[in-house]
């Protein structure tokens, strides 16, 4: 028999390689346990590496309401008026100096910076939007607001080398966030983490670590999973991951947040490996 299991108060979830499957699709399973957990009063928070303009969508797996911490932890996103409610930025000075040291540092790399009213693009950075004329660099004319995350992409360096090299040029005044995109090093404030935004949104609310379940695949997750009461990694997530969580579910292909969630639903105890009928999708 299982134990019976306390309910949390809050899941907090990781969006892309976690929740979502491959190809960026929630399957109806998911969308049903979300729902159920809405209706039964746990507080379902999106914690991701995306930018604001990419939550809308997202934004009514929640029902509509609720928050979604997101740019590595650097935003926090009302759901309900689509705004961004509280933010964290860059030393504009310090950033400034990082911008030129990559320039000088880095062979042909192509920067980009994500700012709450949109993103700025070096021309020759590879993206997978559309980009307006507006969002066409150098980011250089941007460093005069408030900057959340700072991007860059090299195509004359292998990752393991560029990752090296750029963490060699900004030293303590970033955070190299890995969130598992090929080639990207995403650049958060130094003070900056899913696992620092998350808490202080918890503690706001009243809500403390052990009242949390946190769902990841990424070492940008780690300080979050590892700061959660329960956490749970996706049997496809970074070894890293595998290896600190206290639970693995099914892969983010099967539906593994919505396994793990209906085992909540059900009363059952949390399954430290996802079993044969576990792996079984809609």
């Amino acid at each position: 028999m299982t134990s019976p299991l306390r309910r949390p108060r809050v899941i907090a979830t990781d969006l892309d390689g976690t929740l979502l499957r491959s190809d960026g699709t929630v399957s109806d399973r998911t969308r049903r346990v979300l729902a159920a957990l809405d209706e039964a009063g746990t507080q379902v928070v999106f914690v991701t590496a995306r930018p604001p303009r990419w939550l809308t969508e997202v934004g009514r797996l929640v029902g509509g309401h609720g928050v979604i911490i997101c740019l590595g932890g650097a935003c926090v996103y009302d759901v309900g008026t689509r705004q961004v409610v509280e933010s964290r930025g860059f030393a504009l000075p310090a950033l400034r100096d990082v911008v030129s040291d990559l320039r000088a540092a880095v062979p042909g790399v192509a920067l980009a910076v994500e700012q709450i009213d949109g993103p700025v693009f070096d021309s020759t950075f590879r993206h997978e939007e559309d980009m307006p004329d507006s969002w066409r660099g150098p980011v250089e004319r941007a460093l005069d607001s408030p900057v959340a995350k700072l991007l860059a992409r090299t195509d004359a360096l292998g990752q393991d080398e560029f990752f090296e090299q750029v963490l060699d040029v900004v030293g303590d005044r970033a955070l190299l966030a890995f969130s598992g995109a090929a080639g990207l090093a995403e650049l958060l404030p130094p003070d900056v983490t899913k696992a620092g935004a998350l808490a202080a949104w918890s503690s706001s609310h009243g809500i403390g670590a052990h009242e949390v379940w946190a769902f990841g695949d990424m070492p940008n997750d780690l300080p979050m999973l590892t700061w959660a009461g329960t956490s749970y990694a996706v049997s496809n997530a970074h070894p890293e991951v595998l290896e600190a969580a206290t639970h693995v579910t099914a892969s983010n292909d099967e539906d593994g947040v919505a396994v793990a969630l209906e085992r909540l639903l059900d009363g059952a105890a949390p399954s430290s490996t996802p079993t044969a009928t576990e792996r079984q999708g809609s």
